[in-house]
């Protein structure tokens, strides 16, 4: 156990990991910036914004610097997870984002640590897939629309009955949906082709 804490933390301060990092310091401040304004909410969105942007920047970076490190792989998608569940309970509960898509999306991630954790107990790793990675991207530009909620609501900007932001809000908790369900099939055939061998 100390080994594998040991190589968690043995290469940490890389561009990736520190981008990383500062989205995850970034999450306190967005929550305190967002109870200390006002209608327009305009710094919590800037650190909002902000931390997407280190969310994009850092995978790619990683990539293009060689620099995929332990640390990386089990940080990164745990802080953009943060960002967004943070971001969505606080415009659940002190604004216009629906209770019951922060709940779904609440028991999609434990379920999803919980399917994570049972499949490194059998070694195996399944990668983000298309509609994940959709799901991350419409969740972050849904929540960024929420902002504007009011001035939707205001000029009667509609879709289908719903203002865009929670339009595009269901269509990314169904597109999470899909990709969990993709997410454990793939995982069920790994383990089964691991136990032919």
């Amino acid at each position: 156990m100390k080994e594998k804490i040991r190589k968690l933390f043995s290469n940490v301060w890389t561009i990736p990991n520190v981008l990383t990092i500062i989205r995850m310091l970034l999450i306190p401040v967005f929550v305190v910036l967002f109870f200390h304004e006002e209608e327009i909410k305009v710094a919590s969105l800037c650190v909002f914004c902000a931390a997407s942007l280190t969310d994009m920047l850092d995978g790619y970076l990683a990539r293009k610097l060689n620099q995929i490190t332990d640390f990386g792989k089990l940080f990164d998608p745990l802080a953009d997870k943060l960002m967004v569940l943070t971001a969505m309970v606080c415009q659940t509960f002190w604004g216009p984002l629906p209770l019951i898509a922060v709940i779904i999306v609440a028991a999609k991630e434990l379920l999803m640590v919980l399917g994570g954790v049972f499949m490194l107990s059998k070694d195996v790793v399944v990668y983000s897939n298309y509609f994940g990675k959709s799901a991350q991207v419409g969740f972050i530009a849904s929540l960024v629309l929420s902002f504007f909620h009011k001035a939707f609501v205001e000029g009667n900007i509609m879709l289908w009955g719903m203002t865009p932001d929670i339009l595009l809000l269901w269509i990314t908790v169904a597109l999470a949906i899909v990709a969990m369900v993709v997410y454990a099939a793939e995982a069920m055939k790994t383990i089964r082709n691991n136990g032919k061998e």
